[in-house]
């Protein structure tokens, strides 16, 4: 039975004719039946378990120790007193700011009493975790909204790097229009100025079953998810909803919330995709905050790369080949300056580029653990002549047909088959492969966005094959490469070490080894980083870069993953120095990531004015006259020759200030003017796209002077030129 017809059967009002209404209709809608019904159940085991944690208290009575940040140590009460509590103490403006705590080292609730000596440390919006808390608390209340308003059956509410966005379910016929985002926006903001305190209870997989029992993204998830005899829920006014939290005290803590968008998602079943509504927003502490943060997306729009790569006819997308790229002329000469600057740097360190296979049989993904972590988000097919699948059945399934073939989303696996095609020495390690084959992954149609996620894009993929004690010197390597690229594209970078995740593969004890490699690593290093728990890949612990482009946003484009257990599925082996067999240690590592979404990321971050080096606009050669035309045109090939682009401008409809005008509005680094003068002498008139005035210069001298420029890749080639 799909999604819809059991959802007919809990007779959900969202699902048939709930339509928006004014907003004044709007504030108060009267609750679908269960939603009071969860809510009162709710409210059964709260209760409960106030009492219960108010016994414990009463029979322990027992003194705990606390080291607050700056090093004092406080005492207090076992399961009675709080972090807020403490907060408090020390000042009445981090009370107010923080927006959750870290109990030696996990996020914590601020409300929620301490139970032993701990580490506290609160957290408040200006860091990513305050942020991430503050946004997913922001979701929840979103997602009242939605249930209460739309009668959605919600499925998912993560905070993002930017924000936040709730996915739920109204219907196969229903989405939300964006003519409706202002109601639900305005649902959103009573909700939050209500002040309401969101509530952690814990309660058992009976308990959870029977909250969730009208909603059946919570009870697959329930399945899939909870491995223990219990698990959290927060409840938030009417709302209930499965979650590990932290969360803000209360909703009042949002001064400013907007939404963005609404687009749609799709969750993959066994019987075939169900589609999903997806609204998104922003949030902040004040009203303040949220009209700076507009004032400034109204500049990030101007710099939008769609935007740019329309107008400077970079790259287009197509309905006909949906999540995928065209890239026009100049956005392939962008496109190859990148590649080719990494291309530099892989044969200044030693990678060697291989070329591998685009379409693997299953089995190959079967054993690398992908198809078991990843098969969602592959694209699976069968070979022409064989019987194909009907379309009630998924390509998706847990055991895939001998016969079928998948896309490669990753180039990892090609790579092991490449080690192990041979005997190996431990002369030839480390083995350095790099690899720009195109990737594929289904993502959703809603989660595509421009450059930044795309269904087939390019990594500058590589894949380091080391002895054991060559892993610490790699790793400082890696860290070297992206500081180097990193600091001539202009970007500060921020890091974070991820550990292991629930459903990781292997021993605890590799993956302990693994991490403090990794932490070694990083302090080493020498720069700021977080640690993230729990968000390793399923094969390996990783540090996830994070870079800030000109307008301060973060991009996640670079990574370093430790992997000790693609070795152990391939059966990856080397002979040692001793003459025995030993096992490599493979390190997964990206700089630029997906290049599709470095150039995206590029394009904002310059707002269209490339550097030299990147740019589609390198050169323009103009003559004042139809007379100096010729000479304008050996110009230009003076320069294409030199490997530059150089363009030519002979619109003699125009005059000659009109057209220097318009190569500094299309951002040409610079411009070669030539006249009579400058034919006769054979030089060029050389002006800037800030109309800085360099002067005559000899036509070879100024060539070589560019393609010196070019070579160093600086910044600020006008400059200095």
């Amino acid at each position: 039975m799909g999604l819809y017809q059991r959802c007919r059967r809990l007779r959900f009002p969202g699902l048939h004719a709930c339509g928006l209404h004014t907003v004044r209709e709007a504030a108060v809608p009267t609750p679908p039946h269960w939603l009071v019904e969860r809510l009162g159940y709710f409210e059964e085991l709260w209760t409960a378990q106030v009492k219960r944690l108010a016994s414990m208290a009463q029979e322990e009575q027992r003194t705990i120790k606390i080291s607050l940040p700056g090093g004092q140590k406080v005492d207090a009460v076992a399961w009675k007193t709080t972090p807020y509590q403490l907060a408090q103490q020390i000042s009445s403006n981090l009370a107010d700011t923080a927006v959750a705590a870290q109990v030696n080292g996990e996020p914590y609730d601020l409300e929620r009493p301490l139970e032993t000596d701990a580490d506290l440390r609160f957290l408040t919006f200006d860091s990513a975790q305050g942020k991430a808390v503050f946004w997913h608390s922001s979701t929840h209340v979103l997602g009242a909204a939605a249930e209460q308003l739309l009668g959605a059956v919600l499925y998912q509410g993560p905070s993002t790097e930017c924000g936040f966005y709730h996915d739920f379910f109204l219907g196969k016929e229903r989405t939300v229009k964006g003519s409706e985002l202002p109601v639900l926006e305005r649902i959103c903001q009573d909700l939050a100025a209500a002040a309401q305190p969101f509530r952690r209870l814990e309660a058992s997989q009976a308990q959870l079953r029977q909250l969730f029992k009208d909603n059946p993204f919570k009870l697959r998830l329930i399945e899939e998810k909870v491995t223990g005899p219990t698990a959290t829920v927060y409840g938030c006014g009417m709302l209930v909803d499965l979650c590990r939290g932290p969360h803000l005290r209360h909703t009042g803590q949002i001064g400013g919330l907007k939404l963005l968008s609404n687009s749609s998602s799709v969750w993959r079943l066994p019987g075939g995709p169900e589609t999903l509504q997806r609204v998104s927003g922003v949030s902040f502490p004040t009203a303040e905050e949220l009209r700076a943060w507009e004032e400034w997306r109204e500049d990030a729009e101007l710099r939008g790369h769609r935007r740019i790569g329309k107008e400077q006819e970079l790259f287009f997308f197509h309905e006909l080949s949906p999540g995928s790229c065209f890239f026009l002329p100049r956005g392939t000469r962008v496109y190859n300056a990148l590649v080719a600057f990494i291309r530099a740097e892989y044969t200044r360190r030693g990678f060697s580029e291989v070329k591998t296979p685009m379409l693997f049989s299953t089995k190959l993904w079967e054993l690398s653990g992908h198809w078991k972590h990843y098969r969602e988000d592959m694209f699976a097919l069968q070979p022409p002549g064989l019987d194909r699948p009907s379309s009630s059945q998924s390509n998706h399934s847990a055991s895939p047909a001998a016969d079928t073939l998948a896309l490669k989303p990753m180039n990892c696996p090609a790579h092991c088959l490449m080690f192990a095609h041979r005997p190996r020495s431990w002369r030839e390690l480390p083995l350095r492969l790099a690899d720009f084959g195109a990737l594929h992954r289904a993502e959703a149609s809603g989660s595509l966005g421009g450059l930044t996620r795309l269904r087939c894009f390019q990594q500058d993929d590589a894949h380091i094959f080391c002895a054991p004690d060559q892993l610490q010197a790699e790793i400082r390597s890696c860290l070297d490469f992206l500081h180097s690229v990193y600091t001539i594209l202009g970007f500060s970078f921020h890091m974070a070490l991820s550990t292991r995740p629930s459903g990781f593969l292997g021993e605890p004890c590799l993956w302990d080894q693994a991490e403090q490699v990794l932490q070694q690593a990083l302090e080493e290093f020498g720069a700021p980083w977080d640690l993230n728990p729990g968000d390793g890949a399923f094969y390996g612990p990783k540090i996830d870069v994070h870079v800030r482009d000109a307008l301060g946003r973060p991009h996640q484009c670079g990574t370093i993953q430790l992997d000790f257990q693609l070795p152990l599925r391939f059966d990856l082996q080397y002979k040692g120095q001793s003459g025995a067999l030993e096992r490599p240690v493979l390190i997964h590592r990206a700089v630029l990531g997906s290049v599709e979404r470095m150039l995206g990321v590029l394009a904002e971050s310059c707002g269209g004015k490339w550097p030299l080096w990147l740019s589609p606009f390198q050169v323009v050669v103009i003559p004042v006259g139809t007379e100096q035309e010729e000479y304008a045109r050996e110009a230009q090939q003076n320069l294409q020759a030199a490997g530059l682009v150089g363009d030519l401008d002979a619109d003699s409809g125009l005059t000659l200030s009109r057209r220097i005008r318009r190569a500094q509005l299309a951002h040409y680094n610079f411009q070669f003017v030539v006249g009579q003068r400058e034919q006769s002498k054979r030089t060029v008139n050389i002006r800037t796209r800030d109309n800085r005035r360099l002067g005559e210069w000899d036509l070879a001298e100024a060539v070589q002077r560019l393609q010196e420029l070019q070579d160093t890749r600086v910044p600020n080639a006008e400059e200095i030129f």
